[in-house]
């Protein structure tokens, strides 16, 4: 179905509605991708993952969306912004990815709606996918000519980097097409030795298994192995984006206009609110079930790597957990106590029936390091 409007108007609708970038790609099943999809899925790559790994055919074909689709609309949205940290020693402090600071994605999908609108407006159909299963978002981005695959799988836009989040309208008005961009990361590996986990495998793959972005979310028992190179992660990783050299153009831009993150959480607040406040506050984020128990096994981990533990009030939380009804918690609590080096807190739990528990004891856990005292 042709249309009198013109891409260049979309555009510019996108952008006076906070999109950064804008590209069109044709509604074409991604066959590449499909193929590669079910090539990681079968070796194992996706962990257990169900995004856009549940279902590939559907992810890489967008005619099952929309039967007549013609066209991809896409648009990022910068989520940068300079980061400002607590440093209250004396309440821990866990480390958030920036993406997850606030919804940026309603802001994105507010600058695809009024694209859309224009196009509803001349008859035409449009369905937005953000953030969903139906689509594999950062291909659609690449078709759309937005930006090119960097070494960590991330999209990369040309001096702009991968601070941004990205989505499509699928719509039945048919536009000319962008063409993929050409550009790459060259010889840099910058990302790949940055990652703490080893997670990148070789260039543009990720082994999410190690990924400590998807270890945060996964409802898994978090390996042992990976849980000291957490540290004081609390939720998603950004160690492979804050290396890359391309990002380093969205961070003086944004520097320029002062916006500031605070990008951690007190870690005390995770373990001492109920599941309502942390719902109500972290809610937006995947959350395994939805069940907040996650987010404490993750605050539980990060306090036994930065946890001080001469402090009064970690032992207290600690022994609470250490006496929890949830089994998992339970144990979690075990491994925070072991790298504490508050095994003393352990006493009696030999008699636990819990095979996570002992498990978690029969562990061998190296003890965190003591910050030496300062001489006066």
């Amino acid at each position: 179905m042709k249309t009198l409007i013109k891409a260049s108007d979309l555009e510019k609708t996108g952008f006076e509605n906070g999109l950064d970038a804008f590209g069109i790609a044709k509604a074409d099943q991604f066959t590449k991708t499909l193929e590669i999809l079910k090539a990681r899925k079968d070796q194992g790559l996706h962990a257990g993952m169900n995004f856009t790994y549940r279902n590939p055919f559907r992810s890489t074909t967008p005619a099952l969306t929309m039967s007549d689709a013609q066209s991809l609309i896409v648009g990022a949205r910068s989520y940068w912004k300079t980061p400002e940290e607590a440093f209250d020693k004396s309440d821990p402090q866990g480390k958030l990815a920036l993406y997850a600071q606030e919804n940026h994605y309603q802001k994105l999908r507010e600058g695809l709606s009024a694209v859309a609108e224009k196009l509803e407006s001349e008859g035409f159909k449009t369905i937005i996918l953000i953030d969903d299963n139906a689509l594999v978002d950062r291909e659609a981005a690449y078709q759309a000519g937005i930006g090119w695959y960097g070494k960590n799988a991330n999209i990369l836009i040309p001096k702009r980097g991968s601070w941004f989040v990205l989505g499509s309208i699928l719509t039945n008005a048919t536009f000319e097409t962008n063409t993929p961009a050409k550009g790459n990361c060259g010889p840099c590996t910058k990302c790949i030795n940055a990652c703490p986990t080893e997670a990148i495998i070789s260039p543009g793959v990720i082994d999410s298994n190690r990924c400590l972005a998807w270890l945060v979310q996964s409802p898994e028992n978090f390996p042992p192995e990976f849980r000291e190179a957490l540290g004081d992660k609390m939720y998603g990783c950004d160690d492979c984006q804050d290396v890359c050299p391309i990002n380093k153009y969205e961070e003086r831009i944004e520097k320029l206009k002062t916006r500031r993150n605070r990008t951690t959480v007190s870690i005390f607040n995770v373990l001492e609110e109920d599941d309502e406040t942390l719902i109500s506050k972290y809610g937006r984020w995947y959350i395994p079930k939805r069940d907040p128990r996650y987010l404490r096994r993750n605050a539980l981990l990060v306090l036994g790597n930065i946890g001080i533990a001469e402090s009064e009030k970690v032992q207290t939380i600690l022994s609470r957990y250490l006496e929890s009804a949830d089994s998992m918690l339970r144990s979690y609590a075990v491994w925070t106590a072991k790298r504490l080096g508050l095994t003393n807190l352990l006493k009696g739990m030999e008699n636990d029936g819990s095979e996570d528990v002992q498990r978690e004891l029969a562990l061998q856990v190296r003890q965190v390091e003591k910050t030496p005292k300062a001489k006066n």
